[in-house]
C-alpha cells in the first residue's frame, strides 16, 4: 500500500496524543486542586480524581501505539494477519478500560458538577464513556473480520 495514505493517519495519531498529554499536565492538577478546595472535608478527593484521570490516559496511550503499530502492519503489507488482529484486540480492551474508569469516576464529576452548578462536566464524562465503548464495538467488528479473512485466506492457501 502506498506510505502516503498512512502517513497521515500516523500523523493524526500523533496529534491526537498532544492534547491529551497537556491535559495530563495542567488541567488534571488544576481540576484535583480545585476539587480540593469545594470539597474540604474530603480532600482525599483530589488523589481520587487524579487515580482515575492518570489511569484513563495510559490506556489511551497505549491504544495509540497499538494504531500507530496498525498502520505499520498496512504499510508493510501485514494488514491481514495475526498481528493486526492482536493490535485490534489490544484497542479494544484499551477503550473498554477507558469506559470502566469514566463510569468509576462518575461520581466524582457528579459531585464537581453538583457543587458547581455545572451540568456540563457530567455531559463531558458521558461523552468519553460513550465515545470508548464506540471505538471498542468498532474495533471488536474489525477484529472479528480481519479473523475471518484470515481464515478464508488460510482456507484458500490450502486448497490450492
Amino acid at each position: 500500500m502506498n506510505q502516503g495514505s498512512t502517513f497521515f493517519l500516523k500523523i493524526a495519531v500523533i496529534l491526537m496524543g498532544i492534547p491529551v498529554l497537556a491535559l495530563c499536565i495542567f488541567l488534571v492538577p488544576e481540576l484535583g486542586n480545585y476539587a480540593a478546595e469545594l470539597y474540604p472535608d474530603i480532600a482525599y478527593m483530589k488523589y481520587l480524581i487524579f487515580i482515575v484521570l492518570y489511569a484513563a490516559a495510559v490506556p489511551f496511550y497505549i491504544a495509540l501505539y497499538q494504531a500507530f503499530k496498525l498502520l505499520s502492519y498496512i504499510d508493510k503489507n501485514k494488514a491481514f494477519s495475526i498481528i493486526s488482529v492482536r493490535a485490534l484486540k489490544n484497542i479494544k480492551y484499551c477503550a473498554i478500560t477507558i469506559s470502566i474508569l469514566y463510569v468509576v469516576g462518575m461520581p466524582l464529576l457528579y459531585l464537581l458538577a453538583e457543587k458547581d452548578d455545572a451540568p456540563g462536566i457530567i455531559l463531558i464524562g458521558l461523552v468519553i464513556i460513550f465515545a470508548s465503548m464506540v471505538i471498542a464495538v468498532f474495533a471488536a467488528v474489525l477484529q472479528k473480520l480481519l479473523k475471518e479473512a484470515i481464515d478464508i485466506k488460510s482456507e484458500n492457501d490450502l486448497t490450492v
